[in-house]
């Protein structure tokens, strides 16, 4: 998909397209990107006469009108994931005190990268890196740019878009199921698991004929109304009624041995880490606000950070901590499908209450499929520029997105297990959230050698690759001694 770039410039920047079809600018102006620019904040800020015109064909940058509000609302519905509800488990194996001290570190160590990225969004001269393959390509060059960012950022979209299929059809399917409630007649009108997917998919797929990024922030606040939603109803009605019996905070892997404790605590490690979602749609959010010299995006959109990850924050850390004191050891420790988890925190509570759950859910799972799904979308009309040297007409751009769509049902449908291999996947990709960031700040802003900010951005990513490498040993060890269900064809 990225071949067809050259060796020595940036993505987006080297096409020669029709004057007949490009936006009022009559020439495009060819700007290069090379990795090691010095970029101590002379950077060029793209006014309305500076508008790149491929820019403005595509998905992500179309619409540069977007606004705090906007961009708190992408934020949110991009940072609160179904990840997080495995995080009592991982309390479950840390103990309290290590389980709020990993995750107090994790939250902030995430959110300082996220403050680089959004540093660096504008810290180049040129063109703003409004993509995260962008601003890879100008700080590690177009080999290694690419290598370490499209698998990264394509599990992060087209995968998150899988498992979102995968988790909304089985939530359609309970929400089913609680309504019409157990018995032999609701069973033979039940659907197949397959056609829950389809149903699922259709809808999203309808969902995302928006144009472009910032016309979708309507959807994202939907989604971060409805995640709130649930995610309180979940630690409300956990604290609202009353604990199973004989429950137990003490740490799940004491009294086993060291090779069974250590991959645990691994594990238990990956769950905090992956629970945090988004790094890999920052630039985009912050390519959809305009800005100017005298009113740099990153003012805005650091905003919108502060605002949405305290929400963020008021949304996990309750659930966490909610969730294992009301459950304790009583936590179910397959991880797998996230409606499990789902189903676990709606039990015991009234048909009404269960319900809505669901539907929250699954009203989140919709809306959050739209924003992932956009840096695909952004990619394939990209494909097609490259080849047609004109912007994609509506009918393609439908026509794309529908192709999208039967992709990510077909994998859905012969890969159901996805979800058992996000802790394996995922840590293939967590260098983006935890390592990636750092590297690219000492890249760009070439802060003094051996000084603090080189030393602490240096050591900070090596341990982002560490985290990385022990969370896949972890899930590979898992996934040896449990084994894995492969249903292949068979959701």
């Amino acid at each position: 998909m990225f071949g067809q770039y050259s060796s020595e410039e940036s993505p987006l920047h080297n096409l020669h397209v029709d004057t007949d079809q490009s936006p009022p600018t009559t020439t495009l102006q060819i700007i290069t990107i090379t990795s090691g620019t010095q970029g101590s904040g002379d950077c060029r800020h793209d006014d309305d006469d500076e508008i790149n015109p491929v820019d403005a064909w595509l998905p992500i940058t179309e619409s540069r009108n977007g606004n705090f509000f906007t961009c708190v609302f992408h934020l949110l519905s991009s940072g609160i994931g179904f990840q997080a509800l495995l995080l009592p488990l991982a309390f479950s194996i840390l103990g309290w005190t290590c389980g709020i001290i990993c995750l107090l570190l994790a939250s902030t160590w995430q959110f300082y990268t996220i403050w680089l990225l959004v540093h660096l969004h504008e810290a180049l001269p040129g063109p703003r890196c409004s993509r995260f393959l962008q601003l890879s390509i100008a700080s590690f060059g177009p080999k290694l740019g690419k290598l370490l960012a499209i698998f990264p950022v394509m599990y992060l979209s087209g995968g998150t878009c899988v498992i979102l299929i995968i988790t909304g059809g089985r939530t359609v399917e309970l929400f089913y199921d609680t309504l019409c409630g157990r018995g032999a007649s609701c069973d033979a009108k039940s659907m197949t698991g397959t056609e829950w997917f389809l149903v699922f998919t259709c809808v999203a797929i309808v969902l995302a004929q928006r144009p472009n990024l910032n016309s979708i922030a309507g959807v994202s606040f939907i989604a971060a109304i409805t995640a709130v939603g649930y995610y309180t109803l979940i630690w409300v009605s956990t604290i609202s009624k009353d604990r199973p019996n004989r429950v137990s905070h003490d740490p799940l892997q004491n009294g086993k041995s060291d090779m069974a404790t250590i991959p645990a605590i691994f594990n238990a490690l990956g769950i905090i880490a992956l629970s945090f979602r988004g790094h890999n749609l920052v630039l985009e959010i912050q390519g959809t606000l305009p800005s100017s010299s005298k009113h740099p995006s990153s003012k805005s959109m650091w905003r919108g950070v502060l605002l949405s990850y305290l929400i963020i924050a008021m949304c996990i850390f309750p659930l966490a901590i909610a969730g294992f004191w009301a459950h304790g050891n009583k936590i179910p420790t397959k991880v797998g499908n996230i409606s499990i988890f789902l189903q676990f925190y709606s039990q015991n509570v009234s048909k009404s209450i269960k319900s809505l759950t669901y539907i929250l859910a699954l009203i989140n799972c919709l809306s959050s499929f739209q924003i992932y799904a956009m840096p695909v979308f952004d990619n394939f009309e990209l494909r097609y520029i490259s080849i047609k040297k004109k912007r994609c007409s509506r009918w393609v751009r439908t026509g794309l997105r529908l192709l999208f769509g039967g992709l990510a049902f077909l994998v859905a449908v012969a890969f159901p297990f996805l979800p058992s291999l996000a802790s394996l996947i995922g840590g293939m990709a967590l260098p983006l959230t935890f390592a990636y960031p750092s590297f690219m700040w000492i890249s760009i802003k070439k802060p003094r050698r051996n000084g603090f900010m080189w030393c602490f951005n240096l050591g900070l990513g090596c341990l982002g690759l560490a985290l990385s490498v022990i969370v896949v040993i972890a899930a590979v060890w898992t996934l040896a001694t449990k084994g894995l269900h492969a249903n292949f064809f068979k959701p």
